[in-house]
């Protein structure tokens, strides 16, 4: 009943608004609608049924129009939130995967660091040993040199007098001459009896002679290897001091001999001041195969 009237009465305000019946026949409608649908009642209960339903009609309805109005509001926000909660959970989940992607990449920097740290520690400990090895052998190596070359140390100086002063010469032949002050003689291959030195290691070795005389006659005196003569120093002039000295380096063999041979009808002249000298030491020795291609 009270669906019925509500019904009547929209359409009472639509017919209104539209122009097309007066309150007189929209009443008279009413009335042989509700008489019609319903058996007779008292004046009382139809007027109070109307007043009711005119009430429920007009309060109902913009009730309800209200609500749905604020239902579609809540749920098109509720849309809304939903959207931005899904963006929010893509970038998150984005990021997330970035981080890990970032983890990744620094947990393979870390192993590779500490693989290069592992090789670096081994490496270490090679080059440790090596050195260590090396620093023994490089020991081993230079006693090993300085036993060899305590047989190699070979130098020699000497003059003609042990002392006084006084002339050699002139004789009718070469002679030896024997430098009896000795000033050095490393290795003892000198001998100053003989004045011979006597080449203990084959190699290259350095001689030099110095002659000092008088002027009027000659002074000259020549380096001789093995009885040949190699090279001289001489002097001649009529008065004052005559002075020559020469050098040459040798290569010899072991055994082979050197010294110095006063020349025939020279003579020579020596006193404390030792201007009469005979020298020679090892500049290096040579091994056999360099020996040959000299």
């Amino acid at each position: 009943m009270k669906g019925l009237v509500c019904l009547l009465l929209l359409l009472e305000t639509f017919v209104f608004v539209n122009g097309g019946l007066n309150e007189n026949e929209i009443s008279q409608q009413l009335s042989s609608e509700d008489r019609r649908q319903n058996p007779p009642q008292t004046d009382t209960l139809r007027a109070e049924a109307s007043t009711d339903s005119q009430q429920y009609c007009h309060l109902s309805f913009p009730d309800i129009h209200a609500a749905l109005r604020e239902l579609t509001a809540t749920v098109t926000e509720q849309k809304e939130n939903i959207r931005e909660l899904t963006a929010s959970d893509t970038e998150q989940k984005a990021n997330i995967r970035e981080l890990k992607a970032n983890i990744r990449a620094l947990e393979t920097r870390l192993r590779d660091a500490e693989q290069a740290a592992e090789q670096q520690t081994i490496s270490l400990e090679e080059l440790k040993k090596k050195t260590d090895e090396t620093s023994n052998l490089t020991l081993s190596q230079v006693e090993e040199l300085r036993m060899e070359n305590r047989d190699r140390e070979i130098a020699f100086s000497a003059s003609l007098m042990e002392s006084g002063s006084g002339y050699v010469g002139p004789f009718t032949t070469e002679i030896t001459l024997t430098y009896r002050n000795v000033f050095t003689n490393i290795g003892n291959a000198y001998n100053p009896i003989t004045g011979v030195f006597t080449a203990p290691l084959r190699g290259a070795y350095m001689f030099r002679v110095s002659v000092y005389g008088i002027g009027g006659t000659t002074a000259a005196a020549s380096i001789v290897k093995n009885g040949k003569r190699v090279v001289i120093a001489h002097d001649y002039q009529t008065q004052g001091n005559l002075s020559s000295s020469n050098g040459v380096v040798l290569l010899l063999e072991v055994g082979d001999f050197v010294y110095v041979r006063l020349w025939s009808g020279t003579r020579i002249y020596d006193n404390e001041n030792n201007n009469n000298t005979f020298s020679g030491f090892l500049l290096f020795p040579l091994r056999e195969d360099e020996l040959c291609r000299m």
